[in-house]
């Protein structure tokens, strides 16, 4: 099944400002919350579907390559999330959408905490349920050359992060003292406070001071990790880099950034990919651009040439008489549409120069010299339109 447009889910226009976007998904969030709509799998599906609109369209990196790439540019392919940036709304739980956007539901979200990340919003009745803490995203940078744009690429980094304490396992707690339900919010993770209004009496709910959202409190804090339940480690992670990605694009990988506190809901690892320019070879989207600079011997009486492509050179045909400013067109010879969105491959575009030597012989002065003495050296006029028309674009103001 395909997707709907993220900004048709949210009802907002396409140059829509990021508080219309918060608006708008705060209106929908409302609409098919799971109190209001209790047991109904609809109203689920499009609570969840306004979340994934929301996650991209109030980011402005993945808002920017929606744009110019649609679902296929935040990895956002009917079924499923992934690379990209984005992710399958469908494929997450309340808690999940909750942790990620408490704030659009009036600062449940919570606060960060000591640069391990914040609070996951939990959901139930009144939204009361304990939360979790969130752990930070982490980020790394890919490098890649064109011939591995082409055909993906599979990468391994070694990444300093927060990890589960090894001691505790990330409960932190010493031993098997566990924890105590929270005496202050009775485990609820939120305390409610009734003020007396000229509108009558005013309730509100904020985050328990006593065990900061949890629920619940540890009886005796492990000595390893100070009852924090993280510490610092590595983790080898192997990166699966699809084929036809660009530069500057941000992926994705789920769940493999810093460990949330307490056993928390670990953050994500985002991928930079940077494009190595190719000595030879100058990327169009998906199409590939050679200069090549032919000799005018060739350029005259035509021949064959090897030109480089991403799979290695081929031989390219020469037509006699071959004008500055031609375009040969090697079909199927460029990159692919990231996910296999597109139109198949680009292609390979050799651009002909002619090239004119800079110094000459004795010898070479006198056979142009007595070259130039015939009339077919003397372009026409049909023949200056032909070339001149394929730069005139460059010479207009």
């Amino acid at each position: 099944m395909s997707k709907r447009d993220y900004y048709e889910v949210l009802d907002v226009a396409k140059d829509a400002s990021a508080d219309e976007i918060k608006k708008a998904y705060r209106k929908k969030a409302i609409q098919y919350h799971p109190d209001k709509n209790p047991d109904d799998k609809e109203a689920e599906d499009k609570f969840k579907e306004a979340a994934e609109a929301y996650e991209v369209l109030s980011n402005e990196d993945k808002r920017a390559r929606y744009d110019q790439f649609g679902h296929a540019g935040v990895g956002g392919a009917a079924g499923g999330g992934g690379y990209g940036g984005g992710f399958s709304g469908q494929g997450m739980s309340m808690d999940d959408i909750f942790s990620m956007f408490g704030d659009v539901f009036g600062g449940h979200g919570g606060g960060g905490f000591g640069g391990f990340g914040g609070f996951g919003g939990g959901y139930g009745s009144g939204g009361n349920q304990p939360r979790k803490f969130k752990g930070s995203d982490l980020r790394v940078k890919v490098k890649l050359t064109l011939q591995e744009i082409a055909t993906g690429a599979e990468k391994k980094f070694k990444v300093k992060k927060y990890i589960a304490c090894s001691h505790c396992h990330g409960s932190g707690a010493e031993g098997n003292s566990g924890t105590e339900t929270c005496a202050t919010c009775k485990g609820s993770g939120s305390v409610i406070r009734n003020q007396q209004t000229i509108l009558g009496t005013m309730q509100s709910r904020s985050t328990c001071p006593t065990c900061h959202g949890e629920g619940t409190i540890i009886k005796d804090k492990c000595k390893h990790c100070s009852g924090e339940g993280i510490e610092h480690g590595e983790e080898v992670i192997t990166v699966n880099i699809p084929a036809g990605v660009m530069d500057g694009m941000q992926l994705s990988m789920s769940g493999k950034g810093n460990a949330g506190k307490h056993n928390g809901i670990p953050g994500d690892l985002i991928i930079l990919v940077s494009e190595i320019p190719d000595k030879e070879l100058l990327r169009d989207g998906n199409d590939i651009i050679y200069n090549l600079l032919l000799d005018f011997p060739t350029a005259a009486l035509g021949g064959s040439v090897e030109v480089p492509t991403l799979d290695g050179k081929v031989k390219v045909k020469i037509d006699a008489g071959t004008q500055p400013g031609k375009i040969l067109r090697l079909r199927n010879k460029g990159l692919p549409s990231l996910n296999g969105y597109g139109t198949g491959k680009g292609d390979l575009l050799v651009n002909v120069s002619i090239y004119v030597p800079e110094t000459l012989s004795k010898q070479d002065k006198k056979n142009i010299e007595e070259l130039n003495k015939s009339t077919n050296m003397t372009p026409s006029q049909p023949t200056k339109d032909k070339v001149f028309s394929k730069f005139k674009n460059l010479f207009r103001s």
